[in-house]
């Protein structure tokens, strides 16, 4: 039997520790979370709300819905879905990050959402959930953070109603060589001085250029939840296949 210490795992190019990796991520984005938002939008140049906004707009969510909402960080799928839920509605921001969590729930609270959304501090691997209790689960830019992917995806599924759908909006392999070459500059030369000019934090944003690198591409994530028991999983490039979203059903 394996001894599960002696395992290492990808964290950005560097192996580590499997027991290592959920700490080391958690320091990054303790480092990171009060200016994630700046950072997103110097980032992606404003383009990720029109990312989150075709994944919401392909969630199906209606009004009553129950939404869970992983690696939920700051809120921006949260506040949209509170919206389209209602009254009657209930949306879960959880996040296995606490400072990422409480800069969400603060953001929400000044913009009014209060009634239908619930905060929970909580592992993608391990959801504390009963089976069948949501009817969209939603995982944004944080998948290629988990340690145990394929694991989370089926902790995902296994909390999914029947019926119900999974959206994984991630960082993926680009379509076009020309492309990728551009976009490898950009994340290696650039995206680390900014995180250093704006967040006084150049490593955790190396980090993150390398995490997308070690994500599996569309391909292969798609293989991913098919084995984890999703049907008619389809995806979609975004940005040319800078980001990709990956839509699964419980049936």
């Amino acid at each position: 039997m394996k001894d599960s210490k002696s395992e290492t795992i990808d964290f950005g190019y560097k192996q580590v520790g499997k027991e290592e990796k959920q700490g080391l991520v958690a320091n990054v984005f303790n480092s990171v979370a009060k200016k994630y938002d700046v950072m997103n939008d110097v980032m992606s140049f404003g383009i990720h709300r029109l990312w989150k906004r075709y994944t919401i707009d392909c969630s199906g969510v209606r009004a009553g819905m129950k939404v869970l909402d992983i690696a939920g960080g700051t809120g921006d799928l949260t506040e949209q879905f509170s919206r389209r839920v209602g009254p009657k509605g209930e949306v879960v921001l959880a996040d296995i990050n606490q400072a990422m969590l409480d800069v969400g729930r603060d953001k929400l609270r000044n913009r009014g959402i209060v009634a239908n959304v619930d905060y929970v501090q909580a592992n993608a691997e391990e959801l504390p959930f009963a089976n069948d209790t949501f009817d969209i689960i939603t995982i944004a830019f944080g998948l290629r953070n988990v340690t145990d992917k394929q694991k989370a995806l089926e902790s995902m599924f296994r909390v999914l109603k029947p019926g119900g759908r999974l959206l994984v909006l991630e960082f993926s392999k680009p379509v076009q060589p020309m492309l990728s070459q551009a976009y490898d500059f950009y994340s290696f030369n650039v995206l680390p001085k900014m995180g250093q000019m704006i967040a006084g934090d150049a490593d955790s944003y190396q980090y993150l250029a390398e995490s997308i690198r070690m994500h599996p591409d569309q391909e292969t994530l798609k293989g991913m939840m098919e084995q984890a028991g999703y049907e008619n999983v389809t995806y979609d490039n975004l940005t040319g296949g800078i980001v990709a979203l990956h839509r699964g059903f419980k049936f």
